[in-house]
């Protein structure tokens, strides 16, 4: 059987506006049919702390320490919790809700779409697999996350290696259409990851940052071996081909796309209104 063809853009480190607002572009493009289906990697300019679309600035993150050290902040369209965006390989995955053999729900189709992610950390050579809760207790902590920091705990079939969150994932679907994007972390600086957010005190961020160190863990620490950022990208781009049964055609954007797509984070993933006003 021929593989189906997928669109795959490398467009490498850009603003964090830059990198929403092409996210939001492939997903309006592909839901008009302009084009097929989309597998995405990039990274970011400055390092940036991403926002779930729920999530209320004032109430969970310190915006003088995001100043401070210089970092981009964008508020995602997608939900979840705080993404520091540094030391990492991030994707993202445009596809139709009908597409073959996807399933309708969102915890299933992300099981589907991650399975590219656990075809690439196999190919680095690192045993990954997917967390199902199973007791009623693991379920209820699902729904009711105590920290504002993404990789804090597992959820349904997140990513995991020994035991610890590799690669943290959101999802969004519009007009019939499939957004999912997600960090897949190739190392973390974890004290400053948490300097980002606010807590009732210091007892509870320092309890909650011991808990962080035996839940989430980038490939780096669990690798025998250094593994760059090339490589990384080399091994995911084969997972996906794997583990969706496709063909990745590379694309570079037009003109007339980059024109869109800057014309969008400038109108949009920069204003006030949508990145602080929630």
């Amino acid at each position: 059987m021929e593989k189906a063809v997928w669109r795959f853009i490398d467009s490498g480190d850009n603003s964090p506006s830059f990198n929403m607002a092409l996210d939001e572009a492939l997903l309006e493009w592909h839901g008009a049919g302009k084009i097929p289906p989309v597998v995405r990697f990039y990274g970011w300019n400055p390092a940036t702390l991403s926002i779930g679309y729920f999530q209320r600035i004032e109430r969970e993150i310190d915006m003088d320490a995001v100043q401070q050290l210089g970092l981009g902040f964008v508020r995602r369209p997608t939900g979840g919790r705080g993404v520091l965006h540094e030391h990492e390989l991030t994707y993202s995955v445009i596809v139709t809700e009908d597409y073959p053999d996807m399933p309708k729900t969102v915890t299933e189709a992300y099981r589907v779409i991650s399975e590219g992610i656990l075809q690439g950390f196999q190919k680095l050579g690192l045993e990954a697999y997917f967390a199902v809760p199973k007791t009623s207790a693991e379920k209820e902590a699902l729904k009711n996350p105590r920290s504002a920091v993404c990789f804090d705990a597992p959820s349904w079939y997140e990513l995991v290696v020994e035991g610890r969150k590799v690669a943290g994932s959101a999802q969004t679907r519009q007009k019939g259409v499939i957004l999912q994007h997600g960090s897949i972390l190739l190392d973390l600086d974890e004290d400053k990851l948490f300097s980002l957010f606010k807590y009732p005190n210091d007892k509870v961020k320092e309890r909650m940052q011991r808990a962080f160190k035996s839940k989430a863990v980038a490939i780096n620490q669990i690798s025998s071996r250094k593994i760059e950022l090339e490589e990384a990208k080399k091994a995911f781009k084969e997972g996906f081909e794997a583990g969706l049964r496709i063909k990745l055609d590379p694309y570079t954007l037009s003109e007339e796309e980059l024109d869109y797509v800057n014309a969008l984070a400038k109108n949009k993933y920069e204003s006030e209104d949508w990145n602080f006003k929630r």
